[in-house]
């Protein structure tokens, strides 16, 4: 949930972390810090707010020094204050620290400790690691290398740590469990991150940490590799990254999420190029093809996500039934993991996550492997946990994502799954040769359809000025288009800071349909194809009722247009691939109210792109 960047090398450490702190913000925004060594002394920097904030404060220090770590800072132990922000240093003032994850059984340590003459000035975890490893070093009388592999051996929890001592300042020791952590190699010099993007520009080459591995990064010296648990010697797999410089800025959008709706037509595109040939009525993903016979053979599958991958799933979900006649469970990944669920090695689990490091979601997959299931992963950032963690998968390809709100995660994930339902079903003979063909056809269409949508984004700019103000909103669909209701009202929620919720249409009348009245707006997703009869007396219901009615339709609609007091129009398409089409406009209206009532966008508060403690 937080961002670490660290330099060691020849280049001035300072202006890295800085631009790598501001590529990493999506992590967490609530604090930021930076500690920077000259050869003499370790100039620290550390405030609450933004990396803005930090840049602004650190203008009053020496900015000198080629090794270097910072971090900005979603809070889990102690409010976001300077003194809890990081990095964060040991007693004596030699090793100084940067955590992303959180140490469980910190009090245990913390008051052990403080029996030891330990002083403690914040209410982090971290704070209490760093004096750990200071403990074990002295104690033990061991380099920081070591201290750090047994330090790890006695806490419980995650973390991706960078720690270096001030008197041997020509390395530094990284170590993982549970969160992200990348090392960029280049030449005599090393980058450190949560993820690529703040080396991007320097070197192509990088090595990600395994779970419980830990390296000593040295000057002049290859990268140490190293098991925590017994010290054994690993090997670093160096990788070439396939990121761009240009996919992490805002290419003259506003914001990255208005930059990310309008790439959902390239990234759907990117998502199925190479595994669809619609004319030959082929689709080929070496992750399905590979392990077919374990799909087919399979007695359900298991969807388990958390958030927007989640209502990803349970489109999925209608989908695979629907097409591939396999039943399907779909599971918010923080509870699956904890109800002792029945699983077994008839079971398939189809991981979803757009970072490829939701921690809940790796612990489900960890629960399935245990039992003997198949585990397949839909994930977007190569080389992630949940890539490596699973028996095989497919990568989205949607490009990075910086901001908080999924948008072509959302799209991109379902084009993924739906590609495997239509693969599984050809299989399995579950759906006809005309209708199988059809759906290849249009989904080679549909980032035309996309763009088609986008160009009402003016119409949805007014819309969203008439409804910036109200305090609730409700969304409503049927079939394919009830998850897509679901992940409308999340978006809402997600940056404008409006309750929302999404409800099946045909569940209004079993509640939520008290809460109609003049000043509330509930959008309903109204096409053609999926239940239009039925949502259609959903409308009049809504409509009696005096509730403002924003309607979804197909081009050419006139019986919802006559009812709804606004309309948007998306291309008919078929019901399955439908919510490709209708999320967009949902996208853009959430966007629109959330930049007119003044909220940051792409970092809404209390929100971290990438959710890596529970």
């Amino acid at each position: 949930m937080c961002g670490i960047v660290g330099y060691i090398g020849y280049r001035e450490a300072y202006p890295i972390i800085m631009k790598g702190l501001q590529r990493l913000e999506y992590r967490g925004y609530d604090s930021a810090g930076i500690a920077l060594y000259d050869g003499q002394t370790i100039n620290l920097t550390k405030t609450p707010g933004k990396v803005d904030d930090l840049r602004d404060k650190s203008a009053s220090i020496s900015l000198a020094g080629s090794l270097g770590i910072g971090h900005t800072r979603w809070a889990t132990h102690g409010v976001p204050n300077e003194v809890n922000s990081h990095p964060h240093f040991s007693n004596s003032g030699d090793l100084v620290i940067i955590h992303n994850g959180i140490i469980e059984n910190y009090e245990a340590i913390k008051k052990e400790l403080g029996q030891r003459g330990y002083v403690f000035h914040s209410d982090t975890d971290t704070e209490v690691l760093v004096n750990l490893i200071e403990e074990v070093k002295s104690k033990e009388g061991v380099k920081l290398g070591k201290a750090v592999q047994i330090a790890l051996n006695q806490v419980v929890g995650a973390y991706a740590i960078a720690v270096f001592d001030r008197t041997k300042p020509d390395e530094i020791v990284v170590a993982k469990l549970g969160s992200p952590l990348a090392i960029g190699v280049g030449e005599n010099e090393f980058f450190i991150a949560s993820d690529a993007s703040p080396f991007i520009e320097y070197t192509n080459n990088a090595v990600y940490l395994e779970d419980e591995e830990m390296a000593v990064v040295r000057l002049g010296k290859e990268i140490r590799l190293r098991k925590i648990k017994d010290d054994a010697v690993a090997y670093p797999m160096v990788q070439e990254l396939q990121m761009n410089l240009e996919a992490i800025e805002k290419g003259g959008y506003e914001h990255f999420m208005l930059k990310e709706i309008y790439e959902q037509p390239h990234a759907i595109k990117d998502t199925y190029r190479g595994r669809l040939r619609a004319g030959e009525g082929i689709i080929r993903m070496a992750g399905i093809d590979q392990n077919l016979d374990r799909f087919l053979d399979a007695n359900r599958i298991i969807i388990a996500a958390c958030g927007t991958s989640w209502h990803a799933g349970l489109v999925a979900e209608y989908i695979f039934e629907d097409l591939a006649r396999i039943p399907v469970e779909v599971e918010y990944a923080s509870e699956f993991r904890y109800r002792n669920p029945v699983i077994t090695d008839k079971d398939v689990l189809i991981a979803i996550s757009q970072s490829g490091e939701t921690a809940d979601t790796l612990a489900a997959i960890k629960l399935a492997k245990e039992k003997g299931a198949f585990v397949f992963g839909v994930c977007n950032v190569v080389g992630s946990s949940i890539a490596r963690e699973t028996d095989a998968g497919a990568y989205t390809h949607a490009g990075p994502e910086i901001g908080v709100a999924s948008t072509k995660a959302f799209t991109t994930q379902i084009t993924v799954l739906t590609l495997i339902a239509l693969k599984l079903a050809k299989a399995k003979g579950t759906i006809p040769e005309e209708r199988y063909l059809e759906i290849l056809s249009e989904m080679e269409s549909i980032p035309t359809l996309v763009e088609k949508v986008l160009e009402t984004n003016p119409h949805i700019e007014i819309i969203a000025e008439a409804y910036k103000d109200s305090p609730n909103c409700l969304y409503l669909g049927r079939g394919y288009n009830f998850p897509v209701a679901l992940e409308g009202a999340l978006k809402l929620k997600e940056i404008s800071y409006i309750h929302a919720e999404g409800y099946p249409a045909a569940e209004m009348k079993h509640g939520p349909i008290a809460l109609i009245d003049e000043h509330m707006p509930v959008i309903v997703i109204a096409t053609k194809k999926g239940h239009y009869e039925k949502v259609v007396s959903n409308i009049q219901e809504i409509k009696s009722r005096k509730g403002k009615i924003i309607a979804i339709v197909t081009e050419g609609d006139e019986q919802v247009r006559d009812l709804a007091d606004h309309v948007v129009e998306i291309p008919e398409c078929s019901e399955s691939l439908s919510p490709l089409l209708t999320t967009i406009p949902l996208q853009l209206l959430s966007y629109h109210i959330a930049v007119m009532r003044g909220c940051n966008v792409d970092q809404p508060r209390n929100l971290a792109k990438s959710v890596t403690v529970e």
